[in-house]
């Protein structure tokens, strides 16, 4: 049994103005989603679910899925905002997702392996899918044995502009603890600050690990997340901006005792096209990287 991947990429449609406007930035233009495919594939996961929005799945499953099926096993489901549990409905002013942990649960009925969850539009790279497989895979049968891919927070910036990154916690013993977001992260003159969940600015060294939404579960994350759903509905079902997020099911698992969660580290330097401006670097390091031969080009025949 293989694990499986969650790409979250309900998001892509609003973000890129369109799939026929997929950001290709590889040197046959390929995108970043792409790579993380293919790194997936190579890694040994042996399906990719992808969680989209009801709107563009005609135009993925013509555009998309064909290249990524010669590979590896694919999946689709839906992420709209009136997927809710049973006894919810949906504020019809609401407008805003629900977040990535109510992104995640439309997968529950596809996925029975580990499996991990990423993000549509992030570079991950190579080695952080080779050590997120071969932890997920000694967890078959497993109950309750997550883990993160954390990268270093000085691998994790952008040149153009703030960032928003979850700083986490980390016992000595490499599990974590907590993930707190920090908004306003950046670089200036060689120091790094962020501010907290407090609303204060901190001096941050650099060396901590972030949270870039590179995350592995065993199934039963499923049952838990579902529950605290219902939670943050009883709460906040009314508020029109309040988001359902992963690192909230993560911490609350941690702290509730149903749950660790390894932490591995990742030698990978993460990168994304946060501004337009990123966008010419990350053309450049990719390019960089087939020309060492790290990947084919094209990358799919």
């Amino acid at each position: 049994m293989k694990p499986t991947l969650l790409i979250l990429a309900a998001g892509m449609g609003s973000r890129y103005g369109g799939l026929k406007q997929l950001d290709g930035v590889g040197p046959s233009g390929e995108t970043i989603m792409d790579y993380s495919v293919f790194d997936a594939a190579r890694a040994g996961f042996g399906k990719i679910v992808f969680v989209i929005r009801k709107h563009f799945r005609e135009e993925f499953e013509q555009k998309v899925v064909p290249k990524y099926k010669k590979i590896v096993d694919v999946e689709l489901v839906e992420q709209e905002m009136d997927k809710l549990p049973t006894g919810f409905s949906l504020n019809p002013n609401r407008v805003k997702p629900w977040g990535t942990g109510h992104a995640t649960l439309m997968a529950a009925d596809v996925i029975d392996t580990p499996f991990a969850v990423i993000n549509a539009d992030d570079f991950y790279g190579a080695k952080s899918f080779q050590v997120l497989a071969d932890f997920l895979r000694a967890q078959i049968g497993e109950k309750g044995k997550y883990c993160m891919v954390g990268f270093y927070l000085n691998k994790t910036l952008s040149e153009s502009g703030e960032v928003s990154r979850g700083i986490c916690t980390v016992d000595d013993n490499h599990y974590l603890t907590t993930v707190e977001e920090h908004h306003k992260v950046k670089e200036k003159e060689g120091v790094i600050t962020g501010v907290g969940m407090n609303g204060l600015e901190r001096v941050l060294n650099g060396n901590e690990y972030a949270s870039m939404n590179m995350w592995g579960f065993t199934p039963d994350v499923f049952e838990y997340g579902l529950q605290m759903f219902r939670d943050f509905l009883k709460k906040s079902a009314d508020d029109l901006t309040k988001e359902f997020y992963i690192p909230y099911v993560v911490n609350t698992t941690i702290n509730q005792g149903l749950a660790s969660v390894k932490v591995l580290s990742s030698p990978d330097q993460w990168f994304g096209v946060t501004y337009k401006e990123d966008r010419p670097a990350v053309m450049e390091r990719l390019r960089t990287m087939v020309a060492d031969g790290l990947y084919p080009n094209p990358l799919f025949e």
